[in-house]
């Protein structure tokens, strides 16, 4: 299991990676990398509350102003909080002398508070119901309870209101650099294709490139595991994969062991781009043929045991993916409808079709707010990275025929309901789509740099005392 600090960036990458959506809400698309700000990154740093009691485990400094951010102060406690999380979470942070990092740290927070100035300037908001679900998300991605993530929370010196006010930083920015950025990256047909075309004549075959769908068994390990747990688990997974190398159905094997919530899928992952699966599974799985078995592998989570479902590179005619046919109803956001009112409404319709009393496609013709209501809210068969993370992470769960609770995206708040799924081959006009996403994804990265730098240097900060360990 993971510590409540890898949980905290972690959980929140996952639930909070950021790409823009068109109405509806379909996506669009060293030290330098230790420290690169951006909407992958995890909530910033706790800010202080002097009125509680601190349950710290490092000794701190006294409290003074480090620096001003448009008259808002930045303080040494936060610095020093954000330095050694940083030092606990990343190995390679450790590499860097003190007084870099520290001053590297102290950076970030500015162009942090710059930008959730702006937002806040800019009306953005983000309500309780929103953050309720981003603390759901970040426990069920990590496999825990939400009891469970918030003993951790309060184990690691970090007061509950402190973390969900990380999480509602974090919401903010995204939904900010959303705003200001992503929506305004734009990829033409005659580049998608011309993107298309680079990689069919790369002579070389780069595993960035490459789509995988693995399938995976989990035998976890608990936290503080001892010696004897964690040899009892690796032999069970080296069990499991010797039986899945013999023949075994590995769909079985995974209702009837695994300890991941992708279970009901047959441990199947779906079909995504190498870098959006952990580098320890890539590499795992790097010489691995399809329906070949790799592992186990170790991770904070426990043991692995994947299998090699399908390959395929980008731009290449035999691309395949997991195709999810999913329907949905949505309620837009409403100055006159709170978003817990919504939730609520959303939640009743859920009641009444799971009764019998009600058809989905029916609700969505009658109440949905968006496009696909006359269509019973079907948006068809899509692949991965077409909704907005919240959107989909939520869909993903799904077996077909289930319904979602209430998913609070930044468009509003949606019922959902997965159909089907398949594996398709993409077509040429879908491969296109996938090669947009792709150059988009590169060109946001490119623009959000250099927006942030805009922000920072329209931003008035002063800086008073040097920050002290």
């Amino acid at each position: 299991m993971k510590n409540i600090r890898s949980i905290i960036t972690l959980g929140c990458l996952a639930a909070m990676a950021a790409t823009s959506g068109a109405q509806g809400f379909r996506s669009g698309g060293g030290i330098t990398d230790i420290m690169r700000a951006g909407p992958r990154l995890g909530p910033p740093a706790a800010r202080p509350a002097p009125s509680a009691p601190s349950a710290a485990p490092v000794q701190r400094s006294a409290e003074f102003i480090v620096a001003l951010v448009n008259s808002e102060p930045i303080t040494n406690t936060e610095v020093v909080t954000r330095v050694e999380r940083l030092l606990k979470e990343n190995p390679d942070a450790q590499r860097v002398p003190r007084n870099e990092l520290t001053r590297l740290v102290l950076e970030r927070l500015v162009s942090e508070r710059a930008q959730l100035q702006l937002a806040k300037e800019g009306g953005i908001k983000v309500d309780d119901v929103a953050i309720d679900q981003a603390e759901q998300t970040v426990a069920r991605q990590n496999d825990i309870s939400l009891a469970e993530l918030r003993r951790r929370v309060a184990a690691e010196g970090i007061a509950q209101q402190d973390f969900r006010n990380d999480l509602r930083d974090q919401l903010l920015l995204t939904r900010l650099r959303d705003r200001e950025v992503e929506s305004k990256v734009k990829v033409s047909d005659v580049e998608a294709d011309e993107y298309l075309r680079d990689q069919r004549n790369v002579s070389v075959k780069n595993a960035a490139l490459e789509n995988l769908n693995l399938a995976q068994i989990l035998v976890a390990v608990p936290e503080n595991a001892t010696d004897a747990q964690i040899a009892t688990a690796q032999q069970k997974a080296q069990g499991l994969a010797q039986r899945a190398r013999a023949g075994e159905d590995f769909a079985k094997l995974v209702q009837d062991n695994s300890d991941s919530p992708d279970r009901a899928n047959g441990g199947a992952i779906g079909m995504r781009s190498a870098d959006r699966y952990p580098s320890l599974f890539v590499e795992a799985t790097q010489s691995t043929p399809v329906n070949g078995i790799a592992g186990p592998v170790r991770s904070s989570a426990g043991f692995h045991v994947l299998k090699v479902v399908a390959k395929a590179t980008v731009g290449s005619g035999d691309a395949t993916v997991t195709q999810t046919q999913v329907r949905h109803i949505l309620l837009l956001n409403d100055p006159k409808r709170t978003t817990a009112q919504a939730v609520a409404q959303l939640a009743e319709f859920k009641r009444r079709v799971q009764a019998g009393s009600a058809d989905f496609a029916g609700l969505a013709r009658d109440n949905s707010q968006d496009a696909s209501a006359k269509a019973g809210g079907d948006l068809g068969w899509s692949r991965p990275g077409q909704f907005v993370p919240e959107f989909e992470e939520a869909m993903d769960r799904l077996a077909p025929g289930q319904i979602s609770d209430p998913v609070v995206s930044r468009f509003g708040v949606h019922l959902i309901q997965v159909i089907g799924r398949r594996e398709a081959k993409l077509s040429q006009g879908e491969q296109r789509e996938a090669a947009r996403a792709a150059l988009r994804e590169q060109r946001i990265e490119e623009a959000l740099s250099t927006w942030m730098q805009e922000v920072r240097a329209r931003a008035y900060v002063e800086f008073r005392e040097p920050p002290q360990s």
